[in-house]
């Protein structure tokens, strides 16, 4: 068996049969998805989505999705609703029953309970002649032609289409609801994006050492300070002033450029007037600073006093990039 051209065939095969399914659901954004989208903009109650099995799964990620872009959503799972987490919905809450055949019997048991307690129920579903789809307020149809698996049994294609169904929920709702890149951020802090719009300097800078000399310092105390505070840096003081730093790169110049260093002073080695960045601006100016000028450490000022000094490190370490 040829192994590697097979595994490519039938890749590409799974791939474009997931394709067709996903194009064919172009023709389910009809009335009933567009009356859908409107009722979930205007609940005043949360959004309940529940399925089981593989449509359990798919379920958490829109209830994942939905939740981190604006609308309140919970995961119930179909078997455990009917043992007791029925109680899980409210009044005004909408439930969504993800289902690719609507006939399973945790669904049909699910049902009527869901219908007598007044909430409105949306079939997400595979089959538009179902008993889950007869009896749902409104129909999505996710319904695929086949799955991708060759026997046709293992839920692929079928599963594909309820997960792309549930992200054109979610985004449509956004886009209502004008979703913006800082409410985004709100709802993920300790993502990149998060970091991005509220990480600020003092966040970093804190977590080091305050590298510090007099201008008037020898070379042996520089280089004593730079080595122990481990940030490849060092300001330069005069008066309590910041009014320059020496790096590393300018400990190997010197050594270059002055074979009796050892004579020099802090002062004739620094770079003066140095770029610094303020303890309360945000981490990604920072960045932008060091990119810019090609260096990997800042001064960090606190109005006219030097508080400490951010690194690169620092900020790769976050993931901001």
């Amino acid at each position: 068996m040829d192994i590697k051209n097979n595994t490519r065939r039938i890749a590409i095969k799974v791939i474009e049969n997931e394709y067709l399914a996903i194009k064919k659901l172009v023709d389910s954004i009809d009335d009933d998805f567009i009356k859908v989208v409107q009722l979930l903009f205007e609940s005043k109650g949360r959004v309940i989505v529940t399925g089981i099995g593989k449509t359990a799964h798919i379920a958490q990620k829109i209830v994942a999705t939905f939740n981190s872009t604006g609308t309140p959503a919970i995961f119930m799972h179909a078997a455990d609703a009917i043992h007791g987490d029925l109680g899980i919905i409210r009044k005004d809450d909408v439930v969504i029953a993800i289902s690719k055949s609507g006939e399973t019997p945790e669904i049909k048991v699910l049902v009527p309970l869901v219908k007598g307690r007044n909430n409105i129920l949306i079939a997400l579903v595979g089959s538009t002649q179902s008993y889950l789809a007869k009896q749902a307020d409104y129909v999505i149809d996710v319904t695929v032609e086949r799955e991708a698996c060759p026997n046709n049994l293992a839920p692929t294609s079928s599963t594909t289409a309820q997960l792309v169904m549930g992200d054109a929920l979610a985004i449509s709702l956004l886009e209502l609801r004008g979703f913006t890149p800082d409410d985004f951020a709100q709802f993920h802090p300790g993502g990149a994006l998060g970091k991005k719009m509220f990480l600020r300097v003092s966040d970093l800078s804190v977590n080091n050492l305050v590298p510090k000399v007099n201008a008037s310092e020898n070379i042996s105390n520089v280089i004593i300070e730079i080595s122990s505070k481990r940030l490849g840096t060092t300001a330069v003081m005069k008066n309590n002033t910041l009014i320059g730093v020496i790096t590393d790169g300018d400990l190997r110049r010197m050594i270059q450029d002055h074979p009796n260093y050892q004579q020099l002073k802090a002062s004739e080695i620094m770079t003066g007037n140095p770029l610094t960045v303020e303890a309360s601006d945000m981490v990604v100016n920072a960045l932008s600073i060091m990119r810019e000028n090609n260096i990997t450490q800042l001064p960090v000022m606190d109005g006219d006093n030097y508080v400490g000094v951010i690194h690169l490190h620092d900020i790769l370490k976050e993931g901001i990039i």
